[in-house]
């Protein structure tokens, strides 16, 4: 009998693995718990046009990691604070640049960024490196424990206070930000901007160990992506990246299980899938719909 249609075979495929096994449930929990975070912030990024910045200050917790480990060895709390005190200090510096010179923010922070991760590589080869190196690169979200569990699952909630208390000026930040800046928001709006980047830094800390410097902005930024083609609202686009992404961190810890594949690329790979069948099929100028939409209009105009 066909395991699709079997119900036995579906428990098998889908369920039993989580029911079994610990550290798959453990790894469950966490993606999720990275996911309800991921989602805003990730649509937020989308709307702002900052989602290189995203991926600079994940690169950015390398060299920091890279210390953390060479102090303490591969420990949670050292590399998290290693991270976060080198993602802050690159965030800050390309925050300085921009506002001291003529160059944007998004070109300072492809420059430290680059400059880190390149410093972050040395430092681990310097190490020993080995599958060290590749453990902080792609993470291992089966080897979460309990106690990386509860930290996670700690920062995710202080995140989504921080997140509900900011999350007006926020959204006024990132939809019309001159507006915002020139009346009486102004300072308002420069204290959202520096949350914003406090609860990326977090977030990418918080997703270290478990998909690592790498794949964490993958699984940040494609269901945001992805949901912007269903979607025109803010709150839609949200919603929409917390089911891909909740769906792409299920289905692709099943296939790193039954396929013996690495947990963070086959989660990203998924997303990746999503974006790009989102891209092709999206209500919201998707490929498909606006290909349609032209031969409608061309049909139309036909005398």
């Amino acid at each position: 009998m066909n395991t699709l249609t079997d119900p036995a075979g579906l428990h098998a495929l889908l369920v039993q693995p989580f029911a079994d096994y610990g550290f798959m449930r453990r790894a469950l929990l966490a993606t999720l718990a990275l996911v309800l975070t991921a989602a805003p912030l990730g649509c937020l990024l989308v709307l702002r046009r900052m989602s290189l910045v995203g991926e600079a200050i994940a690169h950015a917790l390398l060299p920091g990691a890279a210390v953390g480990h060479a102090l303490a060895g591969l420990t949670l709390w050292a590399m998290a604070a290693g991270g976060l005190v080198a993602a802050a200090l690159v965030a800050t510096v390309a925050g300085l640049a921009s506002r001291h010179t003529t160059q944007h923010e998004d070109a300072g922070f492809s420059a430290f960024y680059l400059i880190a991760l390149a410093a972050g590589v040395l430092l681990m080869a310097r190490g020993g490196g080995g599958p060290d190196l590749l453990h902080l690169l792609f993470g291992s979200v089966l080897a979460v424990d309990a106690t990386a569990l509860i930290a996670l699952a700690a920062l995710s909630s202080l995140m989504l206070l921080a997140l509900a208390v900011g999350w007006r000026v926020l959204v006024y930040d990132s939809l019309d930000a001159a507006f915002l800046r020139g009346g009486p928001g102004a300072g308002a709006a420069r204290w959202g901007h520096a949350l914003l980047l406090a609860l990326l830094v977090l977030h990418l800390v918080g997703a270290l160990q478990a998909l690592g410097a790498l794949m964490a902005i993958g699984q940040l930024m494609l269901p945001a992506l992805a949901a912007r083609f269903w979607s025109r609202s803010l709150p839609g686009m949200v919603l929409g990246a917390w089911a891909i992404g909740a769906l792409a961190g299920v289905g692709g810890l099943l296939l790193s299980f039954h396929a013996e594949l690495p947990s963070g690329p086959a989660i990203v790979c998924l997303a990746g899938l999503a974006y790009v069948g989102s891209l092709l099929f999206g209500r919201v100028d998707g490929v498909w719909r606006w290909r349609m939409a032209a031969q409608s209009a061309t049909v139309a105009v036909r005398p």
